[in-house]
């Protein structure tokens, strides 16, 4: 089954050509160095990266969500999950908010530079206190004339050191019980709004090269045009954007790993013991084929569900499955891959080693394991 056209292609070959000149050969510098650097992002923006499915009249392509299937395929084969992370919130969990819901004069403000890569973008939802748990945020926003103001924090944010633009979830009214998801409402925020400060960087285990921060809101005021959508309506568009970036989460799972056993092919063909190479062994060819079988079964879930999304359809537990079964799928692949390269994939001196510590935020981060199984089993009715 072919569900890639030739434009799709000649795309992905723009998008890893990019990807081996601009992002290989710097991923150990961005690694040590805990960033990306910004001058990458404008880079990207005027190859077209970063507005794929947006109207072009703000700067983008106007192409479809199998066009960003691609980009996330790419990003995630480079060998720098940061890098494919910061890409995917900016392109596919912040800046939809924006173009989704905002109104016309703040698409026309703020678009054209999200596209050319002018403006970095992150989305504020998670806190201290709760990350799966949307309904629960606690960050206040109370009305005062003609802006809002707005005191809480965010944890675990993406891009959210570097960032320009962030879209915050807020609270307008104090639900309570089945209640709670009522009053959550979207603000665009920039950055150098008074009363907002980015608390702290935070170091990771995995994805070091993606700054990930905890934000601060204290007194901030956000002019009441800077509302998203309608007025305490933010949780459904939280959830919407959490279906997409569940899809996004299984593209990078299929790619990276199909990367990694890539490498982990060419390894043990190379590497000899007991005076043959590796790969002639039975139980590393064995380990090999299930692995590649189980990339594959992932592929095709994750592609399904990609068909469901772009046509319309109800996709809710076809999305979650797939963010399930990659993400868990991801933790063994990577785990063999380590083992077949022996001491060496203990080592930081090969890429396996970095995709073993990046890949374990796959069962976390976007919905846990847990959460996946709980709605896969409330659209069985269970």
């Amino acid at each position: 089954m072919k569900i890639f056209d030739e434009h799709h292609e000649m795309f992905r070959q723009a998008v890893r050509a990019f990807v081996q000149k601009e992002v290989e050969p710097h991923v150990e510098e961005w690694e040590q160095a805990g960033e990306i650097p910004k001058s990458i992002w404008p880079r990207m923006g005027a190859l077209g990266f970063l507005g794929v499915e947006y109207d072009e009249k703000y700067g983008g392509a106007g192409a479809d969500v199998l066009t960003t299937a691609v980009l996330c395929e790419e990003m995630a084969r480079a060998r720098c999950a940061s890098l494919a992370m910061a890409v995917g919130v900016h392109t596919d969990m912040a800046s939809p908010h924006l173009y989704w819901t905002g109104s016309e004069a703040l698409k026309e403000k703020y678009l054209p530079a999200i596209c050319r890569g002018e403006a970095l973008t992150a989305i504020a939802v998670t806190e201290p206190g709760g990350g799966s748990d949307v309904a629960a945020i606690r960050t206040r926003a109370v009305r005062d004339g003609d802006h809002y103001v707005l005191d809480g924090s965010k944890m675990f944010i993406t891009n959210g050191v570097l960032a320009d633009i962030y879209f915050v979830a807020a609270r307008i009214d104090q639900g309570t019980g089945d209640r709670r998801h009522r009053g959550i409402s979207m603000f665009l925020v920039e950055r150098n709004t008074p009363g907002f400060t980015v608390s702290r960087k935070l170091e990771k285990m995995g994805n070091r090269a993606s700054d990930t921060a905890e934000l601060a809101f204290e007194g901030m005021r956000v002019p009441v045009e800077n509302l998203l959508g309608v007025e305490g309506k933010g949780f459904y568009e939280v959830m919407r954007i959490f279906q997409r970036e569940r899809l996004v989460a299984g593209l990078h799972a299929v790619a990276g790993c199909e990367r990694a056993l890539e490498d982990t092919i060419a390894y043990v063909q190379q590497r000899h013991a007991f005076d043959e190479p590796l790969s002639r062994k039975q139980v590393v060819r064995h380990k090999l084929a299930d692995l590649a079988t189980l990339i594959e079964a992932a592929r095709w879930l994750t592609y399904a569900a990609c068909l469901k999304y772009r046509d319309r359809e109800e996709a809710v537990k076809e999305i979650s499955m797939v963010k399930l079964f990659t993400a868990e799928m991801a933790q063994k692949v990577a785990y063999d891959c380590v083992q077949l390269h022996g001491g060496y994939g203990y080592m930081r001196e090969y890429p396996i080693e970095r995709f073993f510590r990046d890949i374990r935020l796959l069962t976390i981060g976007g919905g846990t394991s847990e959460i996946m199984k709980e709605i896969i089993a409330k659209q069985m009715a269970i």
